[in-house]
């Protein structure tokens, strides 16, 4: 364990019915301060693996680790952790003020101490006007800052937060989204995160677990989550993605040629390809995509029909036919002045080598 881990999972496995394995041999290292996000679909294992944590599931297989110290049989109100819900968990009967002091209460602290931490949390969230009000009497929004001061009232160094944003309309989410990660960003405290929404993680994360079927996909960085995913399910769940099947046919020094299914040679970037004659799905963003590229530009160039034009505002997405698929997606951002394109239309589009990652064969 490096000096600074705060959280530690050492081959920690969950089986539910002494056959269904929900997380398979973990092993994750949390490291003080830092916001991890645990990310993927329904049925991934990470919450799971964020109940393990908090104590409300004790694990199959394996040890967890807080502070270097293990917590497998510690019950849940002994871990001094924060946590916080979708559904809040607000005494609806308690003012704001109530609820707040009510885990200080439990940790029999006095009664000045208890209303000085009240105000600086009330003040963290921006509702010291409202104590007086019952979860009742304020919006979704409010109810959820008063779940947040609750969950850091007690000055936990670890903090959990199961979807806490799920119930919010989109912008109040995203108003959330920045205030959670500017809270987390003051008070240096250790933030364990579980979402099945990317852009929420790519927001505010400092890294991201991607699980997948009970096990960790990738762990990194957002930037090197969507720029350089590991394998397709990563590629397909950050952000929207180009795919393309085929063949590689020849590997030249840092690149390689593969055979589209549909028609075409590509020029990509072998990510863990095992060699010449291996199935591969091509990954491509969007944005990468250039419409009649210069000459020289692109190292892939290729013929396309236009099928559907959106109009997103800041960008026009264009879904086109390319290397015989009707589903190439490409993002034109609209201030660089969007051709006159409309469906029906043949044009040229273009990418690097370096932005197509030839990666795992995807079912």
């Amino acid at each position: 364990m490096a000096q600074d881990d705060y959280v530690q999972f050492v081959g920690v496995q969950k089986t539910y019915d002494g056959e269904t394995l929900v997380v398979k041999n973990l092993d994750l290292n949390i490291r003080a301060g830092e916001f991890l996000t645990l990310l993927g679909p329904s049925g991934s294992g990470k919450t799971t693996t964020l109940m393990m944590l908090a104590g409300f599931e004790v694990p199959t297989h394996g040890r967890i680790f807080l502070d270097g110290k293990p917590i497998d049989h510690v019950p849940p109100h002994k871990r001094n952790i924060g946590m916080v819900f979708q559904n809040y968990a607000l005494f609806p009967h308690m003012t704001v003020e109530e609820n707040l002091a009510f885990p200080l209460n439990v940790r029999k602290i006095g009664k000045a101490e208890i209303e000085t931490r009240i105000k600086r949390a009330l003040g963290m969230v921006q509702l010291s006007n409202l104590g007086k009000r019952r979860p009742g009497q304020l919006s979704g929004g409010q109810q959820q800052r008063v779940a947040l001061a609750r969950a850091l009232v007690f000055e936990p160094k670890l903090v959990l937060m199961d979807e806490p944003l799920g119930a919010l309309d989109k912008q109040l989410r995203e108003q959330m989204q920045l205030e959670i990660k500017h809270i987390h960003r003051n008070l240096g405290v250790t933030v364990v995160y579980v979402t099945h929404d990317q852009s929420e993680a790519l927001t505010m994360s400092d890294r991201v677990a991607v699980f997948n079927d009970g096990v960790i996909q990738q762990l990194a960085k957002p930037d090197d989550l969507y720029e350089r995913p590991q394998n397709s399910f990563v590629a397909q769940f950050i952000g929207e993605n180009n795919r393309l099947r085929g063949k590689v046919v020849a590997m030249n020094g840092t690149g390689c040629q593969v055979e589209i299914d549909g028609g075409g040679r590509v020029e990509a970037l072998p990510v863990k390809i095992e060699g010449v004659g291996a199935a591969t799905t091509l990954s491509l963003r969007p944005e990468r995509v250039r419409l009649n590229p210069a000459s020289g530009h692109c190292s892939n160039v290729f013929e396309a029909r236009v099928e559907e034009l959106i109009y997103l505002g800041d960008f026009t997405r264009v879904r086109a036919t390319v290397c015989g698929s009707s589903e190439f997606i490409i993002k034109v951002p609209n201030a660089e002045g969007a051709p006159d394109l409309v469906p029906g239309s043949s044009i040229s589009v273009g990418w690097k080598k370096e932005d197509c990652r030839a990666l795992d064969a995807a079912q």
